[in-house]
């Protein structure tokens, strides 16, 4: 997979070379198909070491970028770049500057400003391809039209509507005062909820990990319904086939700490460090990282607690 990655590569980078023509198009249509296919994602997910995946994913994004610039309107395209700037922002970007000592705090807060302008690009992305298949969806939920153009919707759109999701309610997270997103926060449940009624399984569970995120962590007035947490919790564990150290992560994250939970938020997330990574090969960097930041929130959970054993307390160094 990794070798036919490199040959395809070298294949762009030739054919960017040549005049524009009909053969052009038809060879850069072939390399945008084969890049974007189904499968392919695995080359960056299915890898065990986070800092090579990190320092490729540029790489990729721009050679993507340069695909689009000659083929602006290939669906596949526009999807897997989108995508891969709410992947790299959330797992190299946001991830690493949230574990950084706090006594780093500009370069903490540079790394959250980065994190949060990738999501947009990503959501502008996204939502230009979907604006291509149904026009007028950008401005159809204020226009009060976003109910009809969502239910023209098929299985195909989960994943645009999935990562649009993703991509604003991560930007809006990363600054609450940001009321042009906040407004916004119900179109983006929306999208998701149509995923959801599309394809409930997507990405094996996905989509309720999203959901017990969101009902977590959403106040009532916005969308958010704590009653449905636990619903979507053990619905993630049972897509992913407890396979997936992210959905224990996100539960000891989004219920533990706010209800000071200490024995709990313990228990999932030594339940996350003994997932097996290798359980679910195309999983297996997400559970890299997962477990990563399970060991971080393990070592500095007396942060978010108030009362913890003496043996739970971090190193100076992390206040």
């Amino acid at each position: 997979m990794k070798i036919r990655f490199i040959l395809l590569a070298t294949v762009i980078i030739f054919f960017l070379c040549l005049p524009s023509c009909s053969i052009n198009k038809m060879a850069m249509n072939m390399v945008a198909d084969a890049l974007t296919g189904e499968g392919n994602a695995d080359v960056f997910t299915g890898d065990s070491d986070p800092q090579l995946v990190g320092d490729a994913i540029p790489f990729a994004i721009k050679m993507y970028e340069a695909l689009l610039s000659q083929n602006p309107t290939h669906q596949g395209l526009i999807n897997t770049t989108g995508s891969m700037f709410v992947m790299y922002a959330n797992a190299f970007v946001q991830g690493p500057a949230e574990m950084l000592p706090r006594v780093r705090y500009e370069e903490r807060l540079a790394a959250i400003v980065r994190a949060k302008n990738l999501y947009l690009r990503g959501l502008a992305l996204l939502y230009r391809g979907l604006d291509l298949k149904y026009p007028g969806f950008s401005g159809a939920y204020t226009e009060g039209r976003f109910p009809s153009i969502l239910a023209k919707m098929k299985a195909a759109d989960v994943p645009a509507l999935y990562w649009s999701a993703a991509a604003g309610l991560s930007a809006f997270s990363l600054n609450p005062f940001d009321m042009e997103l906040g407004i916004r926060i119900p179109e983006f449940y929306a999208l998701v909820e149509r995923a959801y009624e599309l394809n409930p399984n997507f990405n094996s569970g996905a989509l309720d990990e999203f959901l017990l995120l969101f009902h977590g962590s959403v106040p009532a007035a916005m969308g958010g319904d704590p009653s449905r947490i636990e619903t979507h919790f053990q619905r993630a564990l049972e897509k992913s086939g407890g396979t997936s150290a992210g959905v224990y992560v996100s539960y000891a994250q989004t219920v533990c700490i706010p209800a000071q939970d200490y024995d709990r938020f313990k228990e999932m997330l030594e339940t996350a460090l003994a997932i097996d990574i290798d359980a679910n090969p195309s999983n297996r960097l997400v559970n890299v990282i997962s477990r990563q930041k399970a060991r971080y929130l393990l070592d500095n959970a007396a942060f978010y607690f108030i009362d913890i054993g003496d043996d739970d307390w971090g190193d100076d160094e992390d206040w």
